[in-house]
Parts: structure tokens; C-alpha cells; sequence
């Protein structure tokens, strides 16, 4: 387990002002202050961890990973989707403040853009959420051309979405591109071709994990 790079700022921040009020505590002899103020800190560093050694629970390529951890929340069909160019599938993903908060390429991928969209900070959990709030859309290709995306989306808590990533960027299958930090939303978006594809592995409940549990299957739609 390690510390995720994308919130440096905040844990690093929280460990000086730990080891001020550690020193100061020590000296005044108030070694209870000194207790206590590892408890925000350890809430910090868990926010911002990041596993090692993960793995996807299957080796075939066509087999799109979760780009997120959390929990389903929902998914549905629409007619039409920027990111595809017409009707797409959404798996949307809700992550909790005790999820892991980094996203992760669902597949071996390349950057088409990204179309940053400035709007509410309405709590995570409630459908509308997905269409109002601040929002991150990562256009990808597969390695077949099709094209694919994924949407970081802002909660009521989070109010920083990270992506240092740019157009011509490439991704390897469960690379960490960003996070958003704390409660939010990560969806998913796939061409629909119908009986074609995309093969959904997923339930609304199941409990996902970012870079391993399979959501999807592209095989029909010729995907490498």
C-alpha cells in the first residue's frame, strides 16, 4: 500500500502540521494532543491510498476493467453519447469516502481529448448528480479505433477532479490516469451495437475494484 502522487499536497500537508502539533504536544508534555491528532491524519493518508499488485481478474484483452472502486449504481442505454458519437452503455460507479478515489484505464488505450464541463456539487448518490455536476470526460480509443469514454465526476465532497493526461497520451489496461478526491462518481461509456456488444458483466450493487473486476466485454465489437 502506498500513498497516491495525485494528493501530495493534502497528505504531505497533513503530515507537517501533524509533526508540529506531535513536537509541541511532546514538550508541553500533553502526549493525549499529540494522540488525537493522528486520528485526521490517518483518515487523510487513507483517502489518498493507493493498492499495489493489482491485477485483472481476467488476462483477455476484450475484457474491460473497472476504472474505478465503488459500488454500481446504475446502468442504462441512451441514443446518443459524446463520447461514442451515438447511443452508448453507461456503467456508472459510485465511490464512497472510504473507496480508493484513483481511476484506471479500463483497457489498453489512447487519449483523444478531454471535455472538462463546470457545474454542481450535488450529492453523489442521486441521479441527477451524473447529469448536473462538475465533470471530467476522457475520450479514449481501444486498440481496434473504438472509440470509448470515461467521466470523473465531482460529489457533494469532492471538488477537485485530477486527469494529467493529454490528447496523444496512451494507456496501458488498469493504468492510474487521475482521481477525484473524495465522494464521487466514475462512469464508463460504451458504443451500443445492440446484440453486438458491449457484453455487460455487472449488476447494479456489485461491489467493483478499480483495475481488476471486469465490467464489460468488447470481444463482438473487435476490440484488441
Amino acid at each position: 500500500m502506498t500513498l497516491s502522487p495525485y494528493g501530495i499536497r493534502e497528505w504531505l500537508t497533513a503530515s507537517v502540521l501533524a509533526a508540529i502539533v506531535l513536537v509541541v504536544s511532546g514538550l508541553l508534555g500533553w502526549w493525549w494532543i499529540g494522540m488525537l491528532v493522528l486520528v485526521p491524519w490517518f483518515v487523510v493518508a487513507w483517502f489518498f491510498r493507493d493498492p499495489l499488485g493489482r491485477r485483472p481478474a481476467s488476462r483477455d484483452p476484450a475484457d474491460l476493467v473497472s476504472p474505478a472502486d465503488g459500488r454500481i449504481s446504475a446502468i442504462e442505454r441512451v441514443p446518443e453519447h459524446p463520447a461514442v458519437d451515438g447511443p452508448a452503455v453507461i456503467i456508472r460507479i459510485f465511490l464512497s469516502v472510504l473507496d480508493v478515489h484513483v481511476n484506471r484505464s479500463p483497457c489498453k488505450a489512447t487519449v483523444r481529448g478531454l471535455v472538462y464541463t463546470p457545474g454542481k456539487y450535488l450529492d453523489a448518490r442521486t441521479e441527477e448528480s451524473a447529469k448536473v455536476n462538475e465533470s471530467n470526460l476522457v475520450l479514449l480509443s481501444m486498440e481496434s479505433g473504438e472509440p470509448f469514454g470515461v467521466r470523473q465526476v465531482s460529489g457533494a465532497i469532492a471538488r477537485r477532479i485530477v486527469c494529467p493526461i493529454s490528447s496523444g497520451d496512451t494507456l496501458d489496461r488498469a493504468q492510474r490516469f487521475g482521481m477525484i478526491k473524495f465522494g464521487s462518481t466514475t462512469e464508463l461509456i460504451l458504443p451500443d451495437r445492440g446484440a453486438e456488444g458491449p457484453q455487460v458483466r455487472v449488476a447494479v450493487g456489485d461491489r467493483v475494484r478499480g483495475g481488476v473486476t471486469i465490467l464489460a466485454s468488447v470481444e463482438a465489437m473487435g476490440s484488441g
